[in-house]
């Protein structure tokens, strides 16, 4: 942690899952930054980590409402570090929408953002020109191992979810729509379960990639959804529309592995489908001519069982760390960037020496 020493005293702003590893991270932020808030992603907040957090820094509420109104974001960021340099350590692309209304009004300096997923990632690439510089770890090596692990524990909670209502995996047919990081490590897992899996994915090189893996290729959502018993939705840019529920298999099953809000449009649905519990954790959505059942409220099923990846989380948060001391500097240029492999082999020599014997 203390590799990548802040160059100066700055303030940061950290967006972040609270689970129960994260205490260790937050106060490695607050160590080598002036922490000023800790945002806890609201469908990812374990109540101890919370208290143990609280006790030590401010934690504000987060919705994506809020930091899409450009002059909600400023006025918060005011209350909260104003006139002073700031970075922002983001999760999912929360302060791209008023990125360049923050960097025009903010009456500190926005010194530049960390971001740690591929959701957020492509939020932040979609401007033509950033205000700021951003360096993003979403698509760093030292994720891979993160990504693999993730997608395991998605399936090991999906299958959960399957088992509490007397169901198995083996022999069902999945849908895994996006074949990115998360998407590839779910199909691969769900294939090792016995489950026969299509893959749909809008963009035609990864749908080379998962035919060449084996997978049945979907050029359509519709081809994907509708003979499927279990439809697992991994791109973070709104898989399924409202009216793409219509073409689930009667008595299917949605999971994902991101907020509802990011990768589900479901706000309408009660004014189509009747709603009942149907278990812990899984809602029954009925109509006259279907059912299907959505998992975890179509929140990331896979933190229904903590998350986990073990010590491997600690090579990204490192990575965060690095980023956070480069751009305190204050001299990165506007636009995206990267760690360099420098410091990624740093990063991941001190994490072998550590925990390669740990583990051995």
């Amino acid at each position: 942690m203390t590799q990548f020493p802040a160059e100066r005293p700055t303030a940061s702003l950290l967006i972040t899952h609270l689970l129960p590893e994260r205490p260790v991270f937050v106060d490695a932020v607050a160590g080598l930054s002036d922490l000023r808030a800790v945002l806890p992603k609201p469908k990812s907040i374990c109540p101890t980590a919370l208290e143990a957090v609280e006790r030590t820094a401010i934690c504000d509420p987060l919705s994506r409402e809020t930091f899409s109104d450009p002059a909600a974001v400023v006025a918060y960021l005011e209350s909260r570090a104003a006139g002073l340099p700031v970075v922002l350590l983001d999760i999912g692309g929360y302060f791209a929408p008023s990125l360049s209304e923050i960097c025009d009004r903010f009456s500190g300096r926005v010194l530049g953002v960390v971001e740690d997923t591929e959701n957020g990632h492509r939020r932040y690439a979609g401007p033509d020109k950033l205000p700021c510089p951003v360096i993003s770890v979403a698509r760093s090596p030292l994720k891979d191992p993160e990504d693999f692990l993730v997608g395991q524990s998605v399936v090991f909670s999906t299958e959960a979810l399957l088992r509490a209502r007397g169901g198995i995996l083996v022999g069902r047919k999945a849908s895994v729509i996006g074949f990115g990081k998360l998407g590839s490590s779910i199909a691969r897992l769900l294939h090792a379960k016995g489950v026969q899996v299509t893959v749909h994915d809008i963009d035609p090189v990864r749908g080379t990639q998962a035919l060449s893996q084996g997978f049945s290729v979907a050029a359509r959502l519709e081809d994907a959804l509708e003979p499927a018993d279990i439809a697992v939705c991994a791109t973070g840019a709104k898989a399924l529309r409202h009216d793409d529920f219509a073409m689930l298999k009667d008595g299917a099953y949605v999971a994902t592995v991101t907020s509802a809000e990011d990768e589900l449009e479901i706000e309408r649905l009660p004014e189509t489908y009747a709603l009942t519990p149907a278990g812990d954790h899984i809602t029954r959505y009925s109509s006259s001519s279907r059912s299907f059942y959505l998992c975890n409220g179509g929140n990331a099923v896979n933190f229904l069982h903590g998350a986990s990846v073990g010590p491997f989380i600690f090579l990204v948060q490192a990575e965060i760390l690095a980023g956070l001391s480069r751009l305190s500097r204050g001299d990165l240029a506007p636009g995206l960037h990267e760690i360099s492999a420098q410091d990624r082999a740093a990063i991941a020599s001190t994490w072998l020496d550590h925990f390669n014997r740990r583990m051995s």
